[in-house]
This record gives C-alpha cells, structure tokens and sequence, in this order.
C-alpha cells in the first residue's frame, strides 16, 4: 500500500494493516514542498520501528518496509539531487526495501545499487539487505523489463505504473472495463519478471467508490499472472488479499491433484485423467505451488 510520507498518523496506522508490505512515498504522492518533511517523517518512524523491534519483550511485526524515493534521473537534474537526498534520510535500520519509479534501464537501477553497497556497511545494515522493486511506467521501460529485472540481485520485483504508463500512451483518462486498454502491457510485464523468477505486482485501481470494479480488476490481475497488487487504501485491502489468497476450494482440489498423480507414479504413470481432465506434471507443480502459497500464508 502506499502511504503519503509527510503523513505520520497515516505512517504509524499503516504500520499495523494486513498487508504485505508499505511503501511510505517521497515520490508523486508528496508535493516538492512537503519532501523534506517527508523524508524527517519517515526517518521519525523508522527510529520507532527500530526501538519495538529490539527493545520490546513482546514480538513486533509490520508490514515489509519500502520507500518509494524520488527518480534516479541524470546528474544536474532536479529529480536527480532528491533522490540523493532520499537516499541519504531513509538507508537506516528498519528499512527493507526501496522502491525505484519510471526505471527505463538496468543502468538506473545499478546506480541505486553502488549507492546501497556502499552505504549499508556505514550505517551497519547487512550488505544486500536492502531489496529494489522497480517501477515499470513507460513504453522504453516495458521493452527493457526483463533485462531491468536482472540487473542486480537486488531486485525482487517489478511493479507496474498504469497511470504514467497510460499518459506516455495517451490513454482516456478514466479507466474502462477492468482496463483493457493496458493488458498487453500488464501481461509483457508479468512475462518479463517470470523469466527473471522474481515478483510481479499489478498497478493500483484508483476509483475508491467502485468496489465491484476492483473485484474484477484484481481476479483479472491474478489470471494475468501477478502475484500481488498495490492499493492505496486501507479499504482496499480485504478484497484484494481475498482475491489472491487461494480459497479453501482451491486448496482441497489442489491436494486432490497432487495425491492422485504421486499415487499414480507409484504405479509408474506418468499422467493420469482426474475429474475430466488430463493431469500431468506442469498441472502438478502449478498445484503445489497453490499450496505452498496458502501455506505460507498461515504465518
């Protein structure tokens, strides 16, 4: 989810939400003006986080702990001297990950890494703990997806930016349908971070009024392939983690599946039929893979 960085009420409530993980934006969500609040706000948080997680007897648990900095941009621009500044407030203890917006080349991506491998010894982070997740948000940064997304052992996801995504296109303004005008888009994206093996999470459903339309928005992002969805609402959370958790009907099958094809390799077969269909060992992993997720999710 990501939350306003130069709000702390909205900070300190977003530390304790279902959700996966939080990034705390200096980015597009904060004016130029309230920036460097930002950045003291977040820094004020993380000191927080920090003191509850090695100084309290009771276990403290959060969301994961991004921030969203500001473009890496070309030395002398404007973009480029914020996100130094970005960086130099928010690499601390507490901090997990950062989230890099309109990436378009796997050179940005290795600059924020030098910057991060050189500055965890000096604040006594352990070196490569800091993770990337890299916004996708124009045409030139679609078309260099994948090798952005193997950059650097950093990385652990991309991330898709459909509103500065359509502006580079010329989109409607209001979306239409689950947004079917973006869905080469979100499935090149999908394509790209599989073939790298890490995260894809599907951009944010912006009308807060329209349930129904995010629904069906987040089940089409979890057919297309992604394994997350960014909000920016707390309200938004039920529904989506509803969608991409596999429901008990989904796990039973999937147990089903993998029982009747182990016992049919026992037998020596190597595909079986199971309730009308042909089951061999792709369907199999996909099934286990069901499981290991809803699994995982019981922590």
């Amino acid at each position: 989810m990501f939350v306003p960085g130069h709000r702390a009420r909205m900070i300190e409530k977003a530390l304790g939400l279902n959700v996966d993980a939080i990034m705390l934006d200096i980015e597009d969500g904060v004016a130029v003006a309230e920036k460097e609040t930002a950045r003291q706000q977040i820094t004020a948080a993380f000191e927080q986080v920090q003191q509850r997680l090695t100084g309290s007897a009771t276990p403290y648990r959060t969301p994961a702990r991004y921030v969203r900095i500001n473009s890496v941009g070309a030395v002398g621009e404007a973009g480029h001297e914020r996100m130094q500044a970005d960086l130099s407030a928010v690499i601390r203890a507490s901090l997990e990950g950062l989230v890099l917006p309109k990436i378009n080349t796997p050179e940005q991506v290795r600059t924020v890494a030098e910057i991060l491998d050189r500055r965890e010894p000096e604040v006594g982070i352990p070196a490569g703990s800091v993770r990337l997740l890299i916004a996708i948000e124009s045409p030139q940064g679609l078309l260099n997806a994948h090798a952005i997304a193997v950059s650097s052992p950093r990385v652990m996801g991309l991330i898709f930016g459909a509103e500065d995504y359509g502006k580079e296109l010329s989109l409607p303004l209001l979306r239409e349908g689950e947004a079917r005008d973006l869905l080469y888009a979100r499935s090149a994206l999908v394509t790209a971070a599989a073939a790298a093996h890490v995260q894809a999470v599907d951009g944010v459903w912006p009308d807060l009024k329209d349930m129904e339309g995010l629904n069906t928005f987040a089940l089409q992002a979890r057919r297309l392939g992604f394994t997350g969805m960014s909000l920016i609402h707390p309200s938004q959370i039920d529904p989506i983690n509803a969608t991409f958790t596999p429901t008990a009907a989904e796990v039973d099958y999937c147990r089903q599946v993998v029982q009747a094809f182990d016992e049919a390799t026992a037998r020596g077969d190597g595909s079986i039929a199971f309730g009308g269909q042909l089951i061999d060992l792709p369907i199999v992993e996909r099934a286990r893979r069901t499981l290991a997720l809803a699994e995982s999710l019981k922590e």
